[in-house]
């Protein structure tokens, strides 16, 4: 029995993702972010960071375990409620939703690339090239 329990937990823990970490640009002034503060840019309700300049939010690719786990905690939504979210603001004119950006490789390039963009990763693939502002562990 004792065999089976630690088998599983082991099992578990290799099918466990990462920490995500929402990361800037490295020469941001941002050094953090809360999770109300990370919501409302992924959720449109701010286009700003909290120093005034332009926030340009991107997500993973639906589908990839980062932007799921992400959704749910920083977002506070299930995929299908974070859709029909987005649906509902682009059907009525009040927003846009953040771009797909593809995955922590293709994510982490934009961001270190564009000093306005902020997105998401898997912790383990932080560098030198994005600074890290907030964390989902």
């Amino acid at each position: 029995m004792k065999i089976i329990i630690l088998f599983a937990s082991l099992l578990a823990s290799c099918f466990a993702m990462s920490e995500v970490a929402v990361v800037v640009h490295p020469s941001s002034s941002i050094d953090s972010l809360s999770t109300d503060e990370v919501s409302r840019l992924f959720l449109g309700k701010t286009k700003n960071f909290p120093n005034g300049s332009l926030a340009v939010p991107i997500n993973q690719d639906e589908g990839e375990a980062a932007r799921a786990k992400f959704i749910e905690t920083a977002c506070r939504k299930n995929a299908s409620q974070y859709k029909a979210y987005w649906s509902q603001l682009v059907f009525t004119g009040k927003g846009t939703p953040p771009k797909d950006g593809g995955n922590d490789a293709e994510v982490k390039n934009l961001v270190s690339t564009n000093p306005n963009m902020i997105g998401y990763i898997d912790a383990k693939l932080v560098d030198a090239s994005v600074k890290v502002v907030f964390k989902i562990p």
